[in-house]
């Protein structure tokens, strides 16, 4: 009966935990602490600083090894778990750099959250736009999934076109004409070129 009673109120907990934290407050939560990174003046002396920051807030909500797999597609199966290990880094570092890169160029554009989607328990969707100074805008739509009681982003879709599919379609063609080692060499210099900026 005790054992019982501790897992409702561990269940409870858990959902109440969850309840707290919706896909669009997470997202909102990021977006809001890298603005505070890329407007803070003592940051703006130190670029390695700021970029590393920048790293540390996006690598809490995206979830790396969930878009490596999806970015792979089929390929990822055939990887045994030290290639799918190095993959995921050499990707995470890809998306880190390129994506960090993006919002350094960040002047006080407007982000609107528009609406939430929770498909079920797992899977949801945050949309919103980013509106800039002369009102042009464009969407910018997170998909997220739940890794231990939280919302991570798994893919990135821009003006209706998905980061991941995208990569998708470049790492397969590259694997189908040269083979998989051929993008590990491709994403290792892409890598090496990244972290010397």
């Amino acid at each position: 009966m005790i054992k019982k009673i501790f897992l409702m109120f561990i269940a409870s907990v858990f959902m109440t935990t969850h309840a707290w934290a919706t896909p669009t407050e997470d997202i909102k939560k990021t977006v809001d602490e890298v603005i505070r990174i890329i407007a803070d003046k003592e940051m703006k002396k130190n670029d390695t600083k700021r970029r590393q920051a920048l790293k540390k807030t996006i690598s809490l909500v995206f979830d790396y090894k969930e878009m490596s797999k999806r970015s792979l597609g089929k390929h990822w199966n055939q990887r045994t778990a030290v290639e799918q290990k190095q993959f995921s880094e050499l990707f995470a570092t890809l998306l880190e750099n390129s994506y960090a890169g993006k919002i350094e160029s960040y002047n006080n554009e407007k982000i609107v959250y528009i609406k939430e989607i929770v498909h079920d328990s797992n899977n949801a969707e945050v949309r919103s736009k980013v509106v800039t100074a002369k009102r042009d805008e464009f969407t910018l739509d997170y998909k997220l999934t739940t890794q231990n009681g939280k919302w991570m982003v798994y893919d990135v879709v821009i003006e209706g076109v998905s980061l991941v599919s995208n990569y998708r379609s470049q790492f397969n063609r590259i694997i189908t004409a040269n083979g998989y080692e051929a993008l590990v060499k491709k994403l290792q210099n892409k890598s090496s070129e990244l972290k010397s900026l």
